[in-house]
C-alpha cells in the first residue's frame, strides 16, 4: 500500500483519480495548489506524487525544487493535458520523473502504481505509455480512440474496427479486450484466410465424422471465446452465402457444430475488422446489411499513421527498445532520424514503420549505438502504389475525361462525401452535382 499525494486543481478530475487509486488499494491525499502541497509535506511523507503541470499559484515543476530543498524524494509522475506539453516535460525533467496525459485511464495509473517494476521503470525511462496494455500514441486522434475504447469496454456491444492495412486493428481489439476485464480469453480468427469449406468448422466447430478428415470433435472459435472476446479479422472476406449462419449465431447466441444437432450457448463480444471503406461495403455486396448492423453496433475508425505523425517518434522508440531488449544492444535514435521518420507518409502504417525499423536494426553495427536508416524508406509495395497513383495524363485525353477522372478519384478518397469533395476540388457542391450528372456518374455516389 502506497501513500500518494495528488496535486491538481481540477476537482472532478481529482475525484476520479482518488476513486481509482483507492480501488487499487492505496491511500491518497489531495492538494489544489503548490501552497497546499507544501503544507502536506511539513508533517507527512509520501511514496508517490501525482503532480499537475499547471497549478493556480505556479508550475508543478516548482514542487520538485521544493522537495529537493526539504530532502524528500518521493516518486513523481507529472500530469499534463496536451501531447506537446508532455514531450516538453520529458526533455526538461530527470529520467526518473514519469509523465501521464489527461484524460487518464485506469490502466495508466495501475501501471505507474501497481505495475511490474520492470514495466514501471521502462515507462519512466522512455516516457512511453502503453494505453490499455498495448496502444502507443498521445496524438489527438489516439486520444479520441482511447475514449471510444473506454466507453465501449463498459458494455458488451459488438465492435467493428475499420482502418487501413497495418493500422493496428488487432492491437486495438486486444486493447478493448483488456479494458473489458472479462473472464474469458481473446480468440482471433482470420476470415480471409479460410476456404469456404473450412470456415464453418473454424467458426462453429464440428463433430467427429462430420466430413472427411474430421477425426475428432472440434470446438469452434465462438465456443473457445466463451465469456471473452472473439476477434474476426477480415470479416468482409467471408463468403456471402456463409454470412446467414453467422447472423443466426449473433442473434441467438447459440452455435450448432457442423455435423451436430445440439445448440450450444455462447457468450462473447465479437470484434470484427475490415480494411474496406463504408462505400466499398455498400457498393460491392461483400457483406449483408443485416450482418453489418449486428457486427457494427459500435464502429470504430482507426486513424492511419499519416494522420498522427506526432506519434511516430514514440512508436520508433518503443520498437527500438524492444529490439534492444531482445538482442542485448543499445541502439538509439538521433533527433534528425526521428524527424526523418516523422516526415515520411507511411502508407503501410504502423506495420510498415515496424518493418523499416527492424530492417535498419539488422543492418546496423551492434558494436556501436548508431542505428543506420536506409537511403530510401519506401517499401517495394509503396513504390508500386505511388507509381500507379502518379500515372501521368496520357496524350489525347480530353479535358472532360481528365476532369471526370479527377472528380471520381477525389470522391473515392473521401468515401463519396460530395460536400468534402467539392471543397477539395475548389468548386461548389452544385457544380459537382452538375458535373456528375453530365458524366452519368451521380448514381454511383448517392
Amino acid at each position: 500500500m502506497l501513500d500518494i499525494l495528488l496535486v491538481d486543481d481540477d476537482v472532478e478530475f481529482s475525484d476520479v483519480v482518488c476513486h481509482i487509486v483507492e480501488f487499487l488499494g492505496h491511500n491518497i491525499s489531495t492538494a489544489t495548489s503548490l501552497k497546499e502541497a507544501h503544507q502536506w509535506f511539513e508533517n507527512n511523507a509520501f511514496d508517490h506524487v501525482l503532480l499537475d503541470f499547471m497549478l493556480p499559484d505556479g508550475s508543478g515543476l516548482h514542487l520538485l525544487d521544493h522537495l529537493k530543498t526539504i530532502g524528500q524524494s518521493p516518486k513523481i509522475t507529472l500530469i499534463s493535458g496536451h501531447p506537446s506539453v508532455k514531450g516538453i516535460l520529458a526533455d526538461m525533467c530527470e529520467p526518473n520523473v514519469g509523465h501521464l496525459l489527461k484524460p487518464l485511464q485506469r490502466e495508466d495509473l495501475e501501471l505507474v502504481l501497481n505495475g511490474p517494476k520492470k514495466a514501471v521503470k521502462k515507462a519512466k525511462s522512455s516516457g512511453i505509455v502503453r494505453h490499455f496494455g498495448g496502444l502507443i500514441g498521445e496524438s489527438e486522434p489516439m486520444q479520441k480512440l482511447y475514449n471510444m475504447i473506454e466507453r465501449v469496454a463498459k458494455t458488451n456491444a459488438n465492435v467493428m474496427l475499420m482502418g487501413e492495412s497495418g493500422a493496428g486493428k488487432e492491437v486495438v481489439a486486444q486493447a478493448i479486450h483488456n479494458a473489458s476485464q472479462c473472464e474469458g480469453p481473446l480468440v482471433a480468427s482470420n476470415c480471409g484466410a479460410l476456404s469456404k469449406e473450412l470456415i464453418g468448422s473454424e467458426l462453429f466447430g464440428h463433430e467427429k465424422g462430420a466430413f472427411t478428415g474430421a477425426i475428432a470433435r472440434k470446438e469452434g472459435v465462438f465456443e473457445q471465446s466463451n465469456n471473452g472476446t472473439l476477434f474476426l479479422d477480415e470479416v468482409t472476406e467471408m463468403p456471402i452465402d456463409m454470412q446467414p449462419n453467422l447472423l443466426r449465431v449473433l442473434e441467438t447466441k447459440k452455435v450448432t457444430r457442423v455435423g451436430g444437432n445440439r445448440e450450444i450457448p455462447t457468450n462473447c463480444r465479437v470484434i470484427s475488422a475490415t480494411n474496406r471503406s463504408l462505400t466499398d461495403l455498400a457498393q460491392n455486396n461483400v457483406i449483408r446489411e443485416d450482418i453489418y448492423f449486428r457486427l457494427a453496433v459500435f464502429p470504430i475508425d482507426i486513424p492511419p499513421l499519416r494522420d498522427r505523425k506526432e506519434d511516430v517518434p514514440l512508436l520508433a522508440k518503443a520498437f527500438l527498445d524492444q529490439l534492444n531488449d531482445e538482442n542485448g544492444t543499445a541502439f538509439s535514435w538521433t533527433v534528425a532520424q526521428l524527424k526523418e521518420l516523422q516526415s515520411y507518409e507511411w502508407p503501410g502504417n504502423v506495420r510498415e514503420l515496424r518493418h523499416a525499423i527492424h530492417r535498419a536494426f539488422i543492418m546496423s553495427d551492434p558494436q556501436t549505438s548508431d542505428i543506420i536508416l536506409p537511403d530510401n524508406l519506401e517499401s517495394p509495395f509503396s513504390r508500386v502504389n505511388n507509381q500507379a497513383a502518379e500515372k501521368p495524363v496520357s496524350a489525347g485525353q480530353t479535358i472532360e475525361e481528365v476532369e471526370k477522372e479527377l472528380i471520381h478519384a477525389t470522391l473515392d478518397k473521401v468515401q463519396g462525401n460530395k460536400t468534402l469533395a467539392a471543397q477539395m476540388l475548389g468548386i461548389s457542391t452544385k457544380t459537382l452535382y452538375n458535373r456528375l450528372n453530365a458524366y452519368g456518374g451521380i448514381g454511383e455516389y448517392k
